[in-house]
């Protein structure tokens, strides 16, 4: 697949991956299926879930350190600016060939790696941002995206 093909198969993902609410008990439905899988595969991660920015949600699995957590908030800062995920932002700044400094941001404080996806409610947009640390910056977004996938089909169904 090249890679306008996999932008636009982002855009669509963060478009179908909308909420009716978020709560913070959604938030904790949404980390604790992503610390399930992360089990259940052997891996070692942070999750970080913030709404409307204030952390409603965290876990730091064994053998993961606050080095994850500086990681979590470099791609955080990412999604904050562009309201789009980390990974679509990687994605597109390598596409062209550029960086994030080339938009004027500081280097030091947005890293455009895969793994924090914004959090959408319908007819309000961005409401947060769920963030995987500890894995390569695609499988990082995989997590989030599939458990998000996995938790809006259960309210689907409810």
């Amino acid at each position: 697949m090249d890679s306008q093909a996999v932008l636009q198969q982002l855009l669509q993902q963060e478009e179908n991956l909308q909420f009716e609410t978020f709560t913070n008990d959604t938030a904790y439905e949404l980390g604790s299926l992503i610390v399930t899988r992360a089990k259940r595969e052997g891996k070692a991660i942070v999750v970080d879930i913030r709404l409307r920015g204030e952390r409603v949600y965290y876990t730091r699995m064994e053998g993961k350190s606050s080095r994850n957590d500086e990681w979590v908030d470099w791609k955080n800062n990412v999604v904050q600016h562009y309201e789009h995920s980390s990974y679509y932002i990687h994605l597109l700044l390598a596409g062209r060939g550029g960086t994030v400094e080339d938009d004027g941001l500081d280097p030091e404080q947005y890293k455009a790696v895969g793994g924090a996806v914004p959090l959408r409610m319908l007819g309000e947009g961005v409401v947060g941002i769920a963030t995987v640390s500890g894995l390569t910056g695609e499988q990082d977004h995989a997590m989030v995206a599939e458990a998000l996938a996995e938790l809006i089909q259960k309210d689907v169904r409810q």
